[in-house]
């Protein structure tokens, strides 16, 4: 699930009370695929250094104390843990199961790792178009499920739309769906939103429900460069996997365990990075105001909004100005998704917007 890492060079350990932010890369402000510029927990950095001596040894009995902390996070048996991105490894396992043909519903746009796994083994993906208001359309998914669906497949809040589901119409959607087909909730982005804590569905994998939420350290814990996950899962389905390999130590890069673990420590660095995400959000919605620009009410760390350009000249025009942003997500061709980077990176792309943009909303 996870490759190698190789590291040349570590900085030496030292007191950290502050998160360390990424380098700034100069030239360009690189907000395309949000990811958190403002660095990992501060114990990360003092873990990894504690690891260098290992880094000649295989992952081993350290993965039981990650287990252990997400079990404890989470308040669910380790049993029901299978560590890694296991999104695309999913996709295929579920494919496979029970032959080709079965049905992955989802939102479309939307992130397509899991649907693209699926697809590749025999899967039918079942694209259902985001609701007028941009949000996950709940009714329109729950009438798409039938006795072909496999799974049902959801990013909450949505990527790229950044909408958060408002909790009680989202966990009784994913109760009733759960009925017919697996659900496989996404909360890569939910730490960004507020009241986290009554948003996750959590509570439905702790109740026997057929549902899976999956988590990464790859976005609000700053550690992409890591690549390291997990997924809170049924359990025959954790038995199915496990008895397949999954969470076998020898995957696992004992530099992202440690991190992991170092990231989970640290109770208050998610609340912190969150307020600093909030508040450069709110400068862009400041901004899409002033230019009469129509935007998503963004809960995460990235803004969704309409430019009335096509995709391929406003991007050209923003990476002229040192600023790359998302890719295109049809049909909202003339819609740009840039993600929360430093303030300074913040500062480059609303200018690059206003100077795009202004003129022809003014």
């Amino acid at each position: 699930m996870l490759g190698g890492l190789g590291i040349s060079r570590l900085p030496a350990a030292r007191p950290a009370r502050r998160a360390v932010p990424c380098l700034d890369e100069g030239a360009i402000a690189r907000l395309s695929l949000n990811e958190n510029p403002f660095g990992p927990a501060p114990g990360v950095i003092a873990a990894l250094e504690h690891e260098r001596p290992n880094l000649c040894r295989y992952t081993g009995p350290e993965l039981d104390a990650l287990l252990a902390a997400i079990a404890a996070r989470e308040g669910v048996p380790r049993e029901q843990i299978i560590l890694g991105e296991i999104l695309e490894p999913l996709g295929t396992h579920l494919s496979l199961q029970g032959g080709p043909g079965g049905e992955f519903i989802y939102s479309d746009p939307g992130y397509t790792a899991l649907i693209d796994a699926a697809v590749a083994v025999g899967g039918r993906a079942v694209a259902v178009p985001l609701s007028p208001k941009l949000e996950n359309d709940l009714p329109a998914l729950a009438a798409r499920v039938n006795e072909r669906t496999r799974a049902m497949y959801l990013v909450n809040p949505h990527n790229p739309t950044g909408i958060v589901a408002d909790a009680d119409e989202l966990r009784n959607f994913a109760r009733n769906v759960a009925h017919h087909a697996l659900v496989i909730v996404d909360e890569a982005y939910l730490e960004f939103a507020d009241h986290f804590a009554q948003r996750t569905l959590t509570d439905l994998v702790r109740g026997g429900e057929n549902v899976i939420v999956f988590r990464t350290f790859a976005k609000v814990y700053g550690l992409a460069g890591l690549d390291i996950g997990y997924g809170l899962v049924p359990n025959a389905i954790a038995r199915t996997l496990s008895a397949q390999g999954a969470n076998n130590p020898h995957l696992f890069n004992r530099l992202a365990v440690a991190a992991a673990v170092a990231s989970l420590k640290d109770e208050s660095y998610v609340e912190r990075v969150s307020r600093q995400v909030a508040a450069e959000r709110g400068q862009w919605v400041r901004l899409f105001r002033e230019l009469g620009l129509r935007s998503t009410p963004s809960s995460a760390n990235f803004v969704f909004f309409e430019t009335g350009l096509p995709h391929a000249i406003f991007s050209a025009a923003l990476l002229q100005q040192g600023v790359a942003m998302g890719h295109v997500f049809p049909p909202y061709d003339r819609w740009a998704r840039i993600s929360i980077g430093l303030p300074n990176e913040n500062a480059r792309a609303r200018a690059a917007v206003r100077k795009s943009l202004g003129r022809a909303h003014a």
